[in-house]
This record gives C-alpha cells, sequence and structure tokens, in this order.
C-alpha cells in the first residue's frame, strides 16, 4: 500500500537507495561528458556527492524528515565535488530547507520541497545556462506541484515527477548545441533522475538500504610547503589505480598490460575477473599507463596519487613548528610535483592535489583552510569544476575570511600570484589579481578517449587533442605537430613569454627539444620551460 505521507525513516531509505542507483550507473554518466579527453567526471562526481549525503543519514534512525534531510545536507555540502556535485548539493540542501521542522511530509510538503530546491539550485549558480541539471530540475519541480493537485498517492506522485523529468532530459539534447551534437542528453540531468529512479523503487519496495560504495575514491592530498626532502628515495612516484572494463578479458590481453605496466614501473598488481581488469601500479608516467589501458576498454575508478608530495608532507607534519597568524594566506590546487613545487615557491601556503581528473570536496577545501594560519585565505582553484566547490567551502567557513579567485587553469593561477601585491589593501590585490589572470592564454595538451566529432574537427580515439581555454582547436595524430598548431593559433604579434610546463609522460630530453622548437620559431618571444609532472596532460602552455 503506497504511503500518503514519508518521515525520516523512510527518507533515509530513499536517499540511500538513490545513491546506490547513481552508483550503479555512474559510467553511463560519465560517458555523456561530451568533451573526449579524459575527465569523464559527472557521474563519479555526483556519484561521490550523494554517497557523503547517504553515510551521513546511514548513521540516523531518527523518524525526523526534517532530521533526516538536514543530515543529508550537511553531508552533501561537505562531499560536494565539481561543479555537478555541488549544484546537486545545493538541490539536496533547498529540498531539506523545505522540509524543515517537519517529523512527517505529505504530498504537498514534498512539492514545495522540490520548488524549493530548484530555486535554491537556481540561486547558487551565477549565470544558469539551460539544457543542465538545473533545467531537469525545473522540470522536476514544476511536475510535484501538478502531481500534488491531484494525487495523494506517493508512488504516483513521484512516478508523475519522474515522467516529467525523462521528457525534459531528452529535450536537453535539442537545447545546447556541444550536446546536439554529440547527440547526448545532458549528464548532470541524467545524474538527478537515477537518484529520483532508485527513490521510487524503493519506496515501492520498501525494503531497507545499505550502501553499496565500490567507487574507488580519491582522498585529496593537502600538503604544506616544504624543502624537496628524501623525494629521491622514491622511484616511482605515482600511484595509480583504475579498472578497465572489458567482458571476459583474455589472457593475452592481460598479460601484454602486465608486461607493459612492468616496464614503466613496479608494486604492480594485474588481476582479472568476468568483466573488469584491476590495475594498481606505481610509476612515473600515470598517463602512459592510463593509454595503454584503454587499447583494451573503458576506464573507471581512476585514482593517481602522488608520493613524493604525501612523503615529504608526512615529513614537514612532523617536524611543523606553530607561527604567529597572518594576515592574509594562499591555497592553490595542483595536479603535479613540479606545478606544486612552484606555487609553493610562490607563496602558497597550503597545496591541495588535484584538478581536472580529481575534483577535491569542499570538505577538502575546507581542511585545507583550517591548515593556513591567516585571518584571510585566498583560495586558486586553477580549474572551472572546482570553482563552486571553492566558493561552497567559503560561504561554510566561519572562522575566516576567504576569497575565491576565479582561476579556471594552472597558468591563470600562476599570473594571479605574480601579481599579488601584499602591501594594497585587500579589494586592490585582489582586483590586481584578477587583471593578471586577463592577459594568459591557457593551452593544455592530452589525448582522446573515444572517437567524436566537434565543431566540425573529426577526432578519433587516442589522438593528441590541443586546447585553448576550453575550446579544442588542435587534433592531430602526432604530437610535434598538435603542439606546433596549438601555440600557432595562440600567439599574436603581442605576444612576448611562452611558459611551458610538460608532464609526467615527457622526458625531459623532448621537453626541451620542444622549447627549442618553440624558440626557433618565435624568436620575439621569451620561452620557459619546467617540469611541471602533471598527470594525463602532456604539456599546460601560458602565452603572455
Amino acid at each position: 500500500m503506497a504511503l500518503k505521507s514519508i518521515n525520516g525513516r523512510v527518507l533515509r531509505r530513499l536517499i540511500i537507495a538513490g545513491a546506490n542507483e547513481l552508483n550503479l550507473n555512474r559510467q553511463l554518466v560519465d560517458s555523456l561528458n561530451v568533451f573526449p579527453v579524459p575527465d569523464g567526471d559527472t557521474g563519479t562526481n555526483m556519484s561521490l556527492t550523494i554517497l557523503a549525503a547517504a553515510r551521513e543519514v546511514e548513521k540516523s534512525n531518527s523518524e525526523s524528515i526534517s532530521e533526516i534531510a538536514k543530515l543529508a545536507s550537511n553531508g552533501s555540502l561537505r562531499g560536494a565535488r565539481g561543479n555537478s556535485g555541488v549544484i546537486l548539493s545545493q538541490l539536496i540542501r533547498g529540498f531539506a530547507k523545505g522540509l524543515d521542522s517537519l517529523d512527517e511530509a505529505d504530498i504537498s510538503d514534498l512539492s514545495e520541497a522540490f520548488q524549493n530546491a530548484r530555486s535554491t539550485a537556481y540561486k547558487a549558480v551565477m549565470k544558469p545556462k539551460e539544457g543542465t541539471i538545473l533545467t531537469v530540475a525545473t522540470a522536476v519541480a514544476d511536475a510535484s506541484a501538478a502531481a500534488a493537485l491531484e494525487t495523494d498517492n506517493s508512488d504516483d506522485f513521484l512516478e508523475r515527477v519522474i515522467k516529467n523529468g525523462n521528457e525534459m532530459l531528452e529535450k536537453t539534447t535539442e537545447m545546447l548545441p556541444a550536446l546536439k551534437q554529440a547527440g547526448v542528453v545532458d549528464a548532470g540531468g541524467k545524474g538527478l533522475m537515477f537518484i529520483l529512479i532508485g527513490a521510487l523503487s524503493n519506496l515501492k519496495n520498501g525494503k531497507d538500504e545499505t550502501i553499496e560504495d565500490n567507487i574507488n575514491q580519491t582522498q585529496q592530498k593537502i600538503s604544506t610547503p616544504i624543502a624537496n626532502t628524501a623525494q629521491q628515495d622514491i622511484k616511482f612516484g605515482y600511484c595509480t589505480e583504475f579498472f578497465v572494463l572489458k567482458k571476459n578479458p583474455s589472457e593475452k590481453e592481460v598479460d601484454m598490460l602486465r608486461k607493459y605496466l612492468s616496464s614503466i614501473g613496479d608494486s604492480l598488481i594485474v588481476v582479472a575477473d568476468d568483466d573488469v581488469i584491476k590495475v594498481h601500479v606505481h610509476t612515473n608516467h600515470p598517463g602512459q599507463a592510463i593509454e595503454k589501458a584503454l587499447s583494451i576498454g573503458a576506464l573507471n575508478g581512476l585514482k593517481i596519487d602522488n608520493m613524493r608530495i604525501q612523503h615529504t608532507s608526512k615529513i614537514n607534519f612532523e617536524n611543523q613548528i606553530e607561527e604567529p597568524q597572518k594576515e592574509r594566506g594562499f591555497i592553490s590546487v595542483s595536479s603535479g610535483a613540479g606545478l606544486s613545487e612552484i606555487f609553493k615557491n610562490m607563496g602558497a601556503d597550503v597545496i591541495i592535489y588535484g584538478g581536472q581528473t580529481m575534483n577535491p570536496s569542499t570538505d577538502d577545501i575546507l581542511k585545507a583552510i583550517e591548515k593556513v594560519n591567516a585571518k584571510t585565505v585566498f583560495v586558486l582553484p586553477n580549474n572551472k569544476n572546482i570553482i563552486l566547490a571553492s566558493e561552497q567551502a567559503s560561504e561554510m567557513c566561519t572562522d575566516k575570511k576567504v576569497i575565491v579567485i576565479p582561476t579556471t587553469s594552472i597558468p591563470e593561477g600562476i599570473a594571479a600570484l605574480i601579481n599579488y601585491d601584499e602591501s594594497l589593501d585587500e579589494k586592490t590585490a585582489v582586483e590586481n589579481m584578477k587583471d593578471g589572470m586577463e592577459y594568459i592564454k591557457s593551452l593544455s595538451m592530452t589525448f582522446a578517449v573515444r572517437d567524436t566529432s566537434m565543431g566540425g574537427i573529426e577526432i578519433k580515439k587516442g589522438d593528441y587533442l590541443g586546447m585553448n581555454g576550453g575550446k579544442i582547436v588542435a587534433v592531430s595524430n602526432d604530437m610535434k605537430k598538435c603542439l606546433s598548431k596549438l601555440i600557432e593559433k595562440a600567439v599574436d604579434r603581442d605576444s612576448e613569454v611562452i611558459t611551458v610546463y610538460y608532464g609526467s609522460d615527457v622526458s625531459e630530453e623532448d621537453a626541451e627539444k620542444t622549447a627549442e622548437d618553440i624558440r626557433g620559431k618565435y624568436p620575439d618571444c621569451e620561452v620557459e620551460l619546467y617540469d611541471g609532472g602533471q598527470p594525463v596532460y602532456y604539456y599546460i602552455i601560458s602565452v603572455e
């Protein structure tokens, strides 16, 4: 018999069931990401966010729906990762506010909660774009209002909500050019619908739920500036783990992968079963490991940890001396040992290891803020998908002033620090940092993880991709040609400095040859070369 009202015990089940459903389908949601670069993280970020909510409610046996909703909100706010995760956490936050002070919620109350979820999420996004999860959330809210006038049956209510949400989800393909060209629906909207579908399934079967968490979750590494001590003791710097999804992998494929990985690293584990190959390897070239694995099947549960940063952080923690509080401090997100060292040398107090494939959560950023002994803390996200989580952390921090400088790339983060002047008042210092970012062109080069077509450009799996900002501008199966075309499109008569940061999969010799080629082609520009050590991206380049 369908329920006419829902209490905290029922909502607890629905949240866990929704988390499990998205967790089960996160790979599908990841695959809907339009760009063919190796991030594909919408499903994973949303799943980690809703799982954080589920873990909080799993601890409670409260019968009060408002108490359970508040726990879910707190968990998702702290666990939010990436823009999609932050928006999801705001939906949950608004939903919880709509149930405030209630012990049980009838259909009318639930409708109000859905509508409050929609409005809260829209307020959290500075420039809302239609054809996204927000559009789907609007359809859900509208359907809840209509259904509340026609039924008091919770099953029927949620079925109508899901029907309308799915219909709008299908329309997102036509609402954004990028989605239409790729022939996919919005990934965030799809993730939201999986949560609601999981909740409906549990609402009907009434079973107790436990969290089915099989995501190989990345705990973001946080470090403080220290000397480069004892790193020579670690031969292979990146602990790399992932699953290769392959139905009945052949013994030949597994042996090939094992042999290759043993040639570029150690501490190797390659274990295969019916539909997955589990890989663990310590290597200096995680991107090469990823590329080889992609020749067998799709990847899931990617985790790359910089063991040198971990090791030196531990040494520093053991010898740390408490210093007096200062007026201002800096946090920077960084994705490579060399880049992290650059940020530290430029004045960053705390480094969060993360980036395109490893978005730190709101809680990771909050913990980093706690480590900075300053009255005002500036946060440099250095990635557009980390800005919302940073801003959410800023709002949640109560004992320090936190200012997010909206850097969308590593070069922008470096430019912001270069232009920081501690002698200036806070407002002017922030304006200086933002002005410095405007003169930077941020380029990067990675590889395609699937065949696709974008902006009339045909892309094949394994092609090198050159990006200016977030736009693919160069594609080739030859790295040198791709890099040359990428830089050519960014350099103009006003360009003076080209700074090249080479990744963990590029040798020092090859990087130096690349720098010499750039100097030869652009003699009027100063060309600087640094070992960035970043995974996945062969080169990160700034042109100014």
